[in-house]
C-alpha cells in the first residue's frame, strides 16, 4: 500500500467543547409543586450535589452565547486543525502498517500483521482504575499460511478502505465498509468477505493493530439509543435542546467524540440510564427528567459504543452520576458490567467508555417480595441463564464484591428472573413515581 499525501484541514467539529455557543435558548420552565402530587416522589434535594460539584460542572459545560440566537455553531481554526492532526495521524498509522508488509515482502520473508488478542484470556481487571484493560498477547497473521491468508488479505483491504475514507474526509457505516471492501478475487469465485460479520471483526482488529479508534477511521455503526433531559448539545454544529424532543427523544449518534458532540447548557443533577426504549418511553411520558432534574437515556438492550461513550463523557466532563435501571437477569447484570467496567471484546476502549462510578438501582432479586409483586411477573430461569449467571459471578470484577455475589446467588436460588416492566403490575407509573424516586432518595443501589 503506497503512501499518499496526508490530508490537510478537514471540516469537522472540535475536541474542545468549551468554544461552543448555545444560542440563548429560553430557560427551562419550572414545574412548581408538580412532584408533590405524585405518590412517593422523591424530593429534588435527594439528588442534588454540593455547590462545588455544581460549579465545576457548569465550568465543564459550554456557556450559552448571550443573545446570539444562532441555531448553528461555526467551527474554529483550532477545531479544524485538531481534526486534521487526528486524520493525519490515523493515515500515518495505516500506511506504517502497509509499509511494514512491503518491507517484509522485499526481504523475501513471509509478510505478517500482528493483532492484539481480543479475548478474556488477554484481559485483566485494573482494580485501582476499576476498568478492564487489554493484555500484551498478540496473534500473528501471515500471508503464506493457508489458515490465515484470507484474514491477512481482509485486514489490509479494510485498512486501505479506511485510509481512502479519512483522506476523502467522508464517513461510512459498518455496512458501507463491508460493501466497499467486497469483490470477487480475480481468477476465482471466492469473495473477499462472506458477510458483514467478517468485515466488522476485521475492523475491530484493525483498531487495536494500529492503536486507533473506529471513529478515527471514519466508520460508524447504526444509531441505537435515545436521550432527553435538561441539557443542550451541539451535534456537528447544530444546537439540540434535549428538553424539547417530544415523544421520540434525541437519537444518540454512533460517533460521540468531542469533535462531533459538544455539551452546551446543562442543568441536570444525574443521568438515569434504562435498558429498553419501552421503559424509557414511560419515563419520558411521565416527564420524570423534568420533575427530578436529570437526563434520561436508553441503549436498546446492550448499549452500543456511541451510548457508552456519551455516558462516559457526561460522567467525566460534567460530573454527572450515572444510575442504571436494568432487568433482573444475567443479561441485565452483564449490561451493567459493560457500562461500569467495559467489555471484554473491546477492553482496549474501556478508558474512554467505562463509567467505574455507575450505580445499579435495580431491578433486584428481592424486589419480588419487597415490592409485593405477584407470581405473574416470574420468568423461569433456563439452563443458559444459570450458566451465564455463574460466569458473571466468577468475573474478577464481581467475584470480590460480596453484595453482587449475594445478588446473583439469590436470583439463582429464586429460580426466576424479572423485567423492569414487571413493576407495571403495581401501577402504570409505579416505576417512575415510587420505585426509582424512593431508591434515589434512600441511596439504595448496588455498586
Amino acid at each position: 500500500m503506497a503512501r499518499r499525501p496526508a490530508p490537510v484541514e478537514k471540516k469537522s467539529a472540535s475536541a474542545s467543547a468549551k468554544t461552543a455557543q448555545s444560542g440563548g435558548k429560553p430557560a427551562r420552565k419550572k414545574s412548581a409543586g408538580k412532584g408533590s402530587t405524585k405518590k412517593g416522589s422523591a424530593k429534588k434535594s435527594s439528588t442534588k450535589k454540593s455547590a462545588t460539584k455544581k460549579s465545576s460542572r457548569k465550568k465543564a459545560s459550554v456557556k450559552a452565547g448571550a443573545g446570539t440566537g444562532s441555531p448553528r455553531r461555526s467551527q474554529t481554526a483550532a477545531e479544524l486543525e485538531a481534526r486534521a492532526v487526528t486524520d493525519a495521524r490515523t493515515v500515518d498509522r495505516i500506511e506504517t502498517l502497509g509499509s511494514s508488509v512491503v518491507k517484509q515482502s522485499l526481504k523475501l520473508a513471509d509478510p505478517f500483521v500482528d493483532v492484539p488478542t481480543r479475548s478474556i484470556s488477554n484481559v485483566r481487571f485494573n482494580k485501582s482504575k476499576r476498568v478492564l484493560e487489554m493484555g500484551e498477547a498478540k496473534q500473528r497473521r501471515t500471508l503464506f499460511n493457508l489458515g490465515q491468508a484470507k484474514k491477512f488479505m481482509q485486514t489490509l483491504l479494510v485498512a486501505d478502505g479506511c485510509r481512502d475514507l479519512v483522506q476523502a474526509g467522508k464517513t461510512l457505516s459498518l455496512r458501507g465498509m463491508y460493501y466497499k471492501s467486497l469483490h470477487t478475487i480475480a481468477g476465482t469465485k471466492e469473495k473477499t468477505f462472506d458477510g458483514q460479520e467478517e468485515s466488522d471483526v476485521v475492523l475491530e482488529d484493525l483498531e487495536v493493530a494500529i492503536d486507533s479508534l473506529r471513529e478515527n477511521l471514519h466508520v460508524f455503526a447504526k444509531k441505537r439509543g435515545t436521550m432527553v433531559g435538561n441539557i443542550t448539545v451541539f451535534d456537528n454544529g447544530d444546537e439540540i435542546d434535549c428538553r424539547r424532543m417530544g415523544t421520540g427523544g434525541y437519537a444518540i449518534p454512533s460517533i460521540c467524540e468531542p469533535s462531533v458532540i459538544q455539551f452546551g447548557k446543562c442543568e441536570a443533577d444525574f443521568v438515569l440510564h434504562v435498558e429498553k426504549d419501552t421503559v424509557w418511553s414511560r419515563f419520558n411520558e411521565d416527564r420524570f427528567w423534568e420533575q427530578h432534574n436529570c437526563i434520561l437515556t436508553e441503549g436498546s438492550g446492550q448499549p452500543p459504543r456511541g451510548v457508552r461513550r456519551l455516558l462516559h463523557r457526561l460522567n467525566t466532563e460534567l460530573g454527572l452520576p450515572i444510575y442504571c435501571l436494568l432487568d433482573c437477569d444475567p443479561w441485565g447484570h452483564y449490561i451493567y458490567s459493560v457500562i461500569k467496567q467495559g467489555s471484554i471484546n473491546l477492553a482496549y476502549e474501556s478508558g474512554r467508555m467505562a463509567v467505574p462510578e455507575a450505580k445499579f438501582l435495580g431491578i433486584r432479586s428481592d424486589d419480588y417480595s419487597r415490592c409485593g409483586l405477584t407470581d405473574d411477573v416470574k420468568i423461569e430461569l433456563n439452563d443458559r441463564d444459570r450458566e451465564r449467571a455463574k460466569q458473571i459471578a466468577a468475573y474478577p470484577w464481581f467475584s470480590d464484591r460480596r453484595i453482587w455475589q449475594k445478588e446473583i446467588k439469590r436470583m439463582i436460588s429464586n429460580g426466576f428472573k424479572m423485567e423492569v416492566e414487571s413493576l407495571i403490575t403495581k401501577d402504570i407509573s409505579y416505576v417512575t413515581e415510587t420505585y426509582v424516586p424512593e431508591r434515589l432518595k434512600a441511596k439504595d443501589w448496588i455498586d
